[in-house]
This record gives C-alpha cells, sequence and structure tokens, in this order.
C-alpha cells in the first residue's frame, strides 16, 4: 500500500508554488545529483528561518523528487491549510500526546512506500549565535536505521535574509538567493541490527549534524565550529547561572 496523498493535490501545488518560487528568489543550487531519484530516503537539513520549507521544497522538486514534511498536528486541521496538508501526503506529528508514537509509524510507512521525507533534525530554528548548526534530535537518525533508508544532508543559506527568525517581517525586496547544496547520501546501515541506544543514536545523529554542518561551511566560505551549539546545554548552563546568581543575592 503506498502512502496516502492526491496526485490532484501535489500537482496543485507545483502548480502555484514553483513559478512564484522561480520568480520570488534567485537561486544557487548544488549537488542535486545527489539526491536519489527514487526509493525513500530522508533528507536531513538546518533550520534558519520559517521560510526554508518553501526554499527546500523547491530545491528537492527540481532534483525529482516530491518533498513530505513532518508538520504540527493541528495544521491538517486548519480550515484552509488543512485540505492541503492531508492532500499532498504530509506526515502529521503529535507533540506531548499517547499518539506521539503515531508519527513515527507514518514516516516509516511514508519511507517504506518510497517518499522523500524532509527532516529538521534540530527541531527548532538554530539559537547558534552565527546560525550554525545545533546538535541535532535523534528521530531522523532512529527512522534511517529501522527502514534502512539513506540520509541525505543538506545546507542552505540565505532563508534568514528573507523572514528572519524571531519576527514576521517578510523581507521579498531586494530579491534574495537561495544557496542550497546536498551531499553524498549517508549510508547508516552499520547500525542495523544494533540495539538502538542512546549511545547508538547520539553516534549517528552526530555523524547526520556534521555532515550538514560541513556543507553550511562550504556555502558559507567558512570553517564551522568543531563542536556544534547544543541548546539544551545553553539553557541548563543560562539557567545554573540565574541560581547562584539568585543565591549572591
Amino acid at each position: 500500500m503506498s502512502h496516502g496523498h492526491s496526485p490532484r493535490w501535489r500537482a496543485l501545488t507545483i502548480a502555484i508554488l514553483r513559478p512564484l518560487l522561480f520568480t520570488m528568489l534567485r537561486r544557487d543550487w548544488r549537488g542535486r545529483g545527489n539526491v536519489p531519484s527514487e526509493g525513500g530516503i530522508i533528507v536531513a537539513a538546518n533550520h534558519l528561518s520559517w521560510a526554508d520549507p518553501l526554499a527546500l521544497a523547491h530545491f528537492v522538486y527540481e532534483a525529482g523528487r516530491y518533498p513530505v514534511y513532518l508538520a504540527k498536528a493541528p495544521l491538517f486541521h486548519d480550515r484552509f491549510i488543512g485540505p492541503v496538508m492531508r492532500g499532498t501526503g504530509q506526515v502529521p506529528v503529535y507533540r506531548d500526546t499517547a499518539d506521539a508514537g503515531t508519527a513515527l509509524k507514518a514516516a516509516e510507512h511514508a519511507l517504506t512506500s518510497g517518499e522523500c521525507l524532509m527532516f529538521y533534525p534540530e527541531g527548532t530554528c538554530t539559537r547558534d549565535p552565527e546560525l550554525w548548526p545545533m546538535t541535532g534530535q535523534t528521530g531522523a537518525a532512529r527512522l534511517a536505521i529501522a527502514t534502512g533508508a539513506k540520509v541525505v544532508p543538506v545546507a542552505h543559506w540565505g532563508a534568514h535574509e528573507l523572514l528572519p527568525y524571531g519576527t514576521k517581517r517578510f523581507r521579498p525586496f531586494p530579491r534574495k538567493t537561495m544557496h542550497v547544496i546536498a551531499g553524498e547520501p549517508i549510508d547508516l546501515s552499520r547500525y542495523a541490527g544494533r540495539p538502538l541506544t542512546a549511545a547508538v543514536l547520539r553516534e549517528a545523529t552526530d555523524e547526520i549534524m556534521r555532515a550538514i554542518a560541513d556543507l553550511l561551511g562550504e556555502l558559507r566560505g567558512q570553517e564551522p565550529p568543531t563542536e556544534l551549539y547544543d541548546r539544551k546545554k545553553a539553557i541548563a548552563e543560562r539557567r545554573g547561572g540565574d541560581a547562584e546568581g539568585t543565591a549572591a543575592s
């Protein structure tokens, strides 16, 4: 059984968004040949802005694949966007509920059905002060190991100029350039058959994030940091510092 979607809905989104994106954005695209033309794959990318899903979708579509995102479940019940999400076969993500595991099962089904699944391993837009990728969550690695799907690391740069994170100011002028690069697929098959311990998932996830960071360094013409920004660690340190400051006062 194939992953549920409507070919008409997909065709409609392509007809509307493709010419719009070609008109609105300049493109610096590299490595499209690294995106396999068939079979279930995971595209793992850095996250800079709420504007970058469309830029990445455009890149992936022009590489020959239709992008399937994991999106927050409430969007699927929205009066306007809901029919689009359901019709194009996007995957709902349930947070903090008994249905949380449903997303992984649906994502596994999408992969085994040959879909191109789009992942932001960071889980949110980067909080790194220099906009380098953060450490990743382990969902993409877990899915790749469980299904045997290869992971295509993708880095992009420029969406933060179109719509900076934390603001609602859309800045289409002057026309922005979306720099996107896809690296060679990462084969995590050596982890197959091993217990999916926290250490194993962390090792595989770090490999994915390192590949993304190195690609972003290539786009930016800069050396990426040796140690990626750890948001949880930064929050813990900040809270610890606040506690010490309170005690001292």
